[in-house]
């Protein structure tokens, strides 16, 4: 559906911002993402995976979004209210200073019906002096593609389309143009103002958001956080960015069910102009799993035990749509059916098409999953609480498949698309996943057939270590047979499969510092010796980085590693976020913010930390 430019838009104003220059917020069924110039340009309602109502981030005249910014020019800081994730974004005018203050109050109570509220809430304040502001709602429901009707009712306007209703309420007036509202008001200092957003659906009635409510609902939100923070046990070097990761992780997480997404967006390009773009909002086995290795190390069990409680209820028991027991991926409400297409009329990320929802990979054959699983399981046990008989029985079976497919080829962690390969990465996790069984097993008493358990799991130790290595490389490489490099292998010492200053592993961690290493920042594998079925280029992936810092600590480079640490961190964002790669100009690139980025973070400086000591 074409559409002309927003009339309103400030002049000067460019068309993208880039990734980086955005914060996240969220209830823990969906987020959104906040310009650094006070623009709402990315929110899915009411969940992770639903379609866009703001998507300007995807084109700038299709997508919609929410401005609200000073009405002249200003310098703009945002931060987190520390130990929290509202957001605050703040203008500093020639006559003074004002701020916007993001948040979504997160209800204590997933079952009740203010939970289907999904609110977001946009308080402004002037804190210094005169400062006059503007705001423009532009919801364009659907990904852009659904037409909608406006109407107003007494203080509240009310966006309506076929599949979504929204509800606007201010304490300014607004004006309408029968498909947008928006307005200019001026604010002295101490004065505020109110802008709320609410999902309306029969069992969520129409509800206003004055000044006093606003005040509630902020200090219930930060105290919220709050709480959820200080059960961290965290003390170490890093402590704010740790932090600040663990927050992240929380928002990605899916409350109704503990489900855990990659990234909360879709289609942000791993190259600008390029194909590389594609749907992250759902629950990766490997991502999800990963993560609850890290909020286990902090001490965030509850969400360690939803996700056991998530992998029990949706998905123990599925057949893998043919290839295997588990897909590789799941809705966030355990759904199997991702399908993958192109929405053709959005332009993309500055104009990174095409834009795909759904993902097409849910279908392929990553044989890495097993091990992650079940090691989270295995760490689950033994750091939070005792599986249950069931969920044994649910290893057994896992294991038993493992057992009887590990040296199948696979398309990889990498999710290439360029056919199937016998990945080492994928054999390694293999044997972790029955290496952790056996151990599970041992420590606990379980019954299980250990003697074919050792003798599979020896089987797969020797093969990597005589097909997986290549002399000619002195390196360990992505896949049998090989001399390419691949940077996945810099989970071998980290998963106990390697010591970290064998001979073999200290000559391959040379060979990728040499092959695959930038100024710290590690490249996955490079494109041209190993085809992935894919065109362009990509950035450097920032898990690789962070793995490389823990390899480096464990083989004894511990200054090496802090420096590569101290490194990365200055590739994060204004609030310490990152996207999933970085470009060679340091530039934020693909799905943001990424889990699986600040999940490796955490492990890296907690690793890190205790070496220093």
């Amino acid at each position: 559906m074409a559409e002309t430019p927003f009339p309103q838009d400030m002049p000067g104003r460019p068309r993208y911002l880039p990734i980086a220059e955005h914060g996240l917020i969220g209830d823990l069924r969906s987020v959104a993402l906040v310009g650094s110039d006070g623009t709402i340009d990315w929110y899915c309602c009411p969940s992770f995976d639903d379609p866009s109502v703001f998507a300007a981030i995807l084109d700038a005249e299709r997508g919609g979004r929410f401005e609200l910014c000073a009405a002249v020019p200003a310098r703009t800081k945002q931060f987190y209210f520390p130990d929290t994730n509202v957001l605050i974004t703040r203008f500093f005018t020639e006559d003074g200073v004002g701020e916007v203050q993001d948040f979504m109050p997160v209800s204590g109570d997933p079952t009740s019906p203010e939970a289907g509220r999904h609110r977001l809430i946009r308080r402004v304040l002037c804190v210094r002096g005169t400062v006059p502001f503007r705001i423009l709602v532009a919801p364009r429901f659907n990904y852009g593609a659904d037409p909608h009707m406006l109407r107003q009712l007494d203080d509240m306007i009310v966006f309506e389309s076929e599949e979504r209703s929204l509800a606007l309420t201010s304490t300014v007036a607004l004006e309408c143009d029968g498909r947008d509202a928006c307005a200019d008001f001026k604010l002295t200092e101490g004065e505020s103002a109110v802008f709320a957003l609410d999902q309306l659906d029969e069992t969520v009635l129409p509800r206003g958001c004055p000044h006093a409510e606003a005040e509630a609902e902020f200090a219930a939100t930060v105290g919220y956080w709050r709480r959820w923070l200080r059960q961290s046990r965290y003390r170490g070097r890093w402590r704010e960015m740790v932090h600040r990761s663990a927050l992240t992780l929380k928002l990605l997480t899916y409350a109704p069910t503990g489900a855990i997404v990659a990234a909360p967006t879709t289609s942000l390009p791993e190259q600008v102009g390029g194909e590389r773009n594609w749907d992250y909002r759902y629950v990766w086995v490997r991502d999800a799993a990963f993560c609850v290795y890290a909020l286990l190390r902090l001490g965030f069990t509850r969400e360690a035990a939803d996700f056991m409680k998530f992998l029990s209820t949706y998905i123990s028991h599925g057949d893998g749509c043919g290839t295997g027991p588990l897909q590789i991926m799941y809705g966030i409400d355990g759904r199997t059916d991702l399908p993958e297409r192109e929405l053709g009329h959005l332009e993309g990320h500055r104009g990174s098409a095409p834009v795909r929802v759904g993902n097409g990979a849910a279908g392929q054959l990553q044989l890495d999953i097993y091990g992650a699983l079940i090691d989270s399981i295995y760490l689950y046990d033994k750091w939070a609480e005792p599986i249950s008989s069931d969920e044994w029985d649910d290893v057994c079976h896992l294991v038993e498949w493992v057992i009887s497919h590990w040296d199948q080829p696979d398309e990889g962690v990498w999710e290439t698309r360029g056919g199937r390969k016998p990945f080492l990465y994928s054999r390694l996790m293999c044997w972790v996943a029955i290496e952790r069984a056996i151990r599970l097993a041992n420590r606990r008493g379980l019954p299980a057939d250990l003697g074919c358990w050792r003798r599979t799991r020896d089987t797969i130790y020797r093969q990597i270590m005589e097909r997986g290595w290549s002399p000619a490389r002195g390196a360990f490489t992505q896949y049998e047979g090989s001399d390419v490099l691949d940077a996945a292998v810099l989970m071998m010492p980290l998963a106990k499969f390697i010591a970290p200053t064998d001979p073999k592993w200290l000559s391959t961690l040379d060979a990728l510092t040499e092959d695959l290493v930038s100024d710290s920042l590690v490249y996955r594998y490079d494109p041209q010796a190993s085809p992935d079925g894919l065109r362009g280029d990509e950035g450097t992936f920032s898990i690789c980085s962070f793995w490389y810092v823990e390899a480096l600590v464990r083989a004894g480079r511990v200054e090496e590693a802090r420096l590569a640490f101290e490194k990365m961190l200055t590739y994060a964002n204004h609030l310490g976020l990152y996207a999933e790669e970085i470009s060679r100009t340091g530039e934020q690139q693909g799905n943001f913010p990424q889990a699986f980025t600040h999940l490796s973070l955490i492990s890296a400086a907690y690793n890190l930390d205790r070496a220093l000591g």
